[in-house]
């Protein structure tokens, strides 16, 4: 190798932007290099880089190669991966590789499928999966961990559990691909299954079993799975402890919150916008609003899921007037509001009775922001409007959710301007809603508002027949539940359940508790 070929392979490994990109491009032509596949190779990957490269001048160069090899392929698929041109890779695969011949290698098919992944097709995976066999990869483990999850990204578990099956030698990748996907679509159990089974259990097995528990809404379990881990010598990561503060979150386990912020502490760890959202998200729906303000003000930066966070918290502690100033703070800031914004500042104005601050701020979102209002939006508008006794007003807004939208939006409207009817004693608006509600679905809640509001209004008879309907329906009452944390661990109580290990220890002390109560209240005489 030449001096010069040396030189000029030196500085495409040392360019830090498009400008010197393009000079040892150019050099790459005066000394002959054009068709090096190396040199090329390095012009395309550093192209790939969405923050300082140019997908643009990567395709100029790439339709310019007169006959490109797999590897030079594989790096614009790469680049079109990096920048979100997943279309592009399925183009260049079909017209490039599949029909001048060229064979694929394990590069090839994973970027291919990622790209099916991202498109959400199925169809194409399922082509790319057919054309991979033939071509003697079918058996590779990257390629089927690669088919794997394309098949449960897009919904096909029989699929990725096919695959799964045929790949002689696994690796904590394929069983951590398949507890994601069972995870992903809420069957946990199966999840629990693939993760028992995993004969080696690495970071990623763990955080994917817990990240599902999580988000399959079983927050003690994936607290207690932590808790196992624990037990063990691995490193616990970022999207672990995001996952375990989101369960803390939920379970107002605020201990374990705690001492997951003290390891951050003491191991030093630079906390990313992501982490410090968890950790505030997590202070702030455990009622301690102080310290997730002091955590949020001491960010260096902020992104719009850390000032949704932290606008919800205030919102759902009542603080509405904080909130609606924190929204105001961040429209100072740039930060452009997204829909999930207003559904926290909307609920904000619910709480605190502002009913014409809240319609003023749809407006607002509508006309400033261009947001298309969701169910979720006009469920919050109609609350906010019912709790200020505002009911034509509320009823005005549902006619409008039911003539352009569809049954499930229409339905969480009604829930609300129900609630709100109850709270307020309007019985002839409430069995209106609830005629309405039970047409749309058959929910217990909508027969326990009803027999309430008859309750207190000594209709005995009428909350017994709602009750008789109830069980008639089928709509059985979900038990209530209730949760404790003592010294970090959580025990959960069910209406009706007999299966606490202290149970009579507990319901001892309940007893004493009660005598105690009687044997301190006052005997009230009435006035005469």
């Amino acid at each position: 190798m030449s001096s010069c070929t040396k030189r000029c392979l030196i500085l495409l490994e040392k360019c830090k932007n498009m400008k010197h990109l393009k000079q040892a491009h150019a050099l790459v032509f005066t000394t002959g290099l054009e068709n090096n596949t190396f040199a090329l190779s390095r012009v395309l990957a550093f192209c790939s880089n969405p923050h300082k490269g140019s997908l643009t001048y990567a395709c100029k160069v790439f339709d310019h190669i007169p006959h490109p090899t797999i590897c030079i392929c594989n790096t614009i698929f790469k680049a079109f991966i990096l920048n979100g041109k997943f279309t592009s890779t399925i183009h260049v695969f079909t017209k490039v590789v599949v029909q001048n011949g060229l064979s694929p290698d394990n590069y090839t098919i994973p970027y291919v499928l990622k790209s099916c992944a991202a498109l959400q097709s199925c169809s194409l995976g399922k082509m790319v999966h057919g054309y991979s066999s033939k071509s003697g990869l079918g058996f590779d483990i990257f390629v089927g961990n690669s088919l794997m999850a394309m098949y449960s990204v897009c919904g096909d578990m029989v699929g990725a559990r096919q695959v799964f099956d045929e790949i002689p030698s696994l690796s904590v990748v394929s069983w951590t691909v398949m507890i994601s996907g069972y995870a992903r679509r809420g069957d946990v159990d199966l999840a629990r299954f693939f993760f028992d089974e995993a004969p080696e259990k690495d970071r990623g097995v763990w955080g994917a079993m817990i990240s599902g528990y999580v988000q399959n809404n079983c927050f003690k379990e994936g607290l207690y799975l932590f808790h196992l881990m624990q037990l063990t010598d691995i490193v616990l990561d970022e999207s672990i402890f995001v996952s375990i503060l989101s369960a803390c979150a939920h379970m107002g386990a605020l201990d374990i919150g705690i001492w997951i912020h003290r390891c951050l502490n003491q191991a030093r760890l630079p906390l990313s916008i992501r982490l410090s959202t968890s950790l505030l998200d997590m202070y702030a729906k455990c009622g301690q609003l102080k310290l997730a303000k002091t955590l949020f003000d001491l960010m260096p930066k902020r992104d719009i899921v850390c000032w949704n966070a932290m606008i919800s918290g205030m919102a759902m502690h009542g603080n509405g007037t904080s909130a609606l100033e924190l929204f105001t703070d961040m429209e100072k800031a740039g930060i452009e509001p997204d829909d999930i914004t207003f559904i926290a500042v909307f609920t904000a104005c619910s709480y605190s009775g502002m009913a014409y601050e809240g319609l003023r701020l749809l407006d607002k979102m509508c006309s400033t922001y261009k947001i298309e209002p969701k169910s979720e939006h006009y469920s919050c508008i109609v609350d906010l409007l019912s709790r200020a006794g505002l009911f034509e007003e509320a009823m005005t807004v549902i006619r409008r959710i039911t003539s352009s939208s569809n049954g499930s939006q229409e339905t969480l409207a009604w829930r609300a301007f129900l609630s709100a009817c109850c709270n307020h004693g309007q019985a002839q608006l409430a069995e209106l809603a609830a005629e309405r509600l039970l047409q749309l679905e058959n929910h217990s809640g909508v027969y326990v508002l009803l027999s309430n509001l008859y309750t207190a209004y000594g209709k005995h008879s009428d909350a017994r027949w709602v009750r008789d309907m109830m069980k008639s329906k089928g709509a059985d009452k979900a038990p209530g539940c209730s949760s404790v944390e003592i010294d970090g661990v959580l025990s959960e109580f069910i209406a009706g359940e007999k299966v606490h290990p202290q149970l009579e220890e507990i319901h001892l002390v309940l007893k004493k508790m009660h005598m105690q109560l009687d044997l301190n209240t006052p005997i009230t005489r009435p006035k005469v």
